[in-house]
């Protein structure tokens, strides 16, 4: 008797403890899954605070381009100077450079209709960065493709990594179909390859005609950089 007590007690003890330990890991376990299943983390205010920053800056710089705003020349000022990189009808490139800086822009801010915002944005800004900066040291400073590497660089990362939670894609359900995506990626490579194939002058420095501005160092004139 005694010790079938005390095994009984024993077991008891054993099962009283296994039980205390399971009730106390399953609460911090399901508290693990539902603090990473479907929740916004870190990682996403990270994401949407690159997007905002870059596709926002990205936007106002085709605006420039398109409306004249935040001092830019506008498309007969972007055009002229363009013109005289040989890249005729300048006030088409204008428009068309414009409108992928801003469309590229603001879709990214917005986090809507990924990929095709980082996208657009790679196809301008390799095209400034070989056009207007190729040849010269990579440093912002002595007229290079610092700058635009870098917008290539934060675009990129964004094409591959998502928008992240915090975004009109994901509150609205959308979901760009990988058709689309590869749409978009060959009319970006089809323009760029189309602007490389151009007549280029023998002198793709100077003046943009009478409403063209001044291009010194691969920037225009009021700090303008393409």
């Amino acid at each position: 008797m005694g010790q079938h007590d005390a095994g009984t007690y024993s077991g008891g003890m054993v099962g009283h403890h296994e039980g205390h330990g399971h009730d106390e890991r399953h609460p911090h376990h399901h508290h693990h899954e539902s603090s990473s299943a479907g929740g916004t983390g870190i990682g996403d205010l990270g994401v949407l605070g690159l997007r905002l920053v870059a596709g926002g800056l990205l936007a106002g710089h085709g605006a420039q381009k398109l409306f004249g705003w935040f001092g830019g020349y506008g498309l007969e000022g972007t055009g002229g100077w363009l013109e005289s990189m040989g890249f005729t009808p300048g006030k088409q490139w204008a428009m068309l450079a414009g409108a992928s800086e801003f469309g590229g822009g603001v879709l990214t801010a917005l986090g809507l209709l990924h990929p095709l915002g980082p996208i657009a944005s790679l196809g301008a800004m390799a095209t400034a960065s070989i056009d207007v900066h190729g040849g010269k040291p990579i440093w912002a400073t002595e007229g290079g493709a610092e700058l635009p590497v870098i917008n290539m660089s934060i675009a990129l990362a964004l094409a591959t990594a998502g928008p992240g939670a915090l975004s009109l894609d994901r509150a609205l359900g959308i979901k760009v179909p990988k058709g689309l995506v590869a749409l978009g990626v060959l009319a970006v490579a089809a323009g760029i390859a189309v602007a490389e194939t151009r007549e280029k002058p023998a002198a793709a420095e100077g003046g943009g005609g009478e409403a063209g501005p001044e291009l010194q160092d691969g920037e225009l004139q009021g700090g303008e950089q393409i």
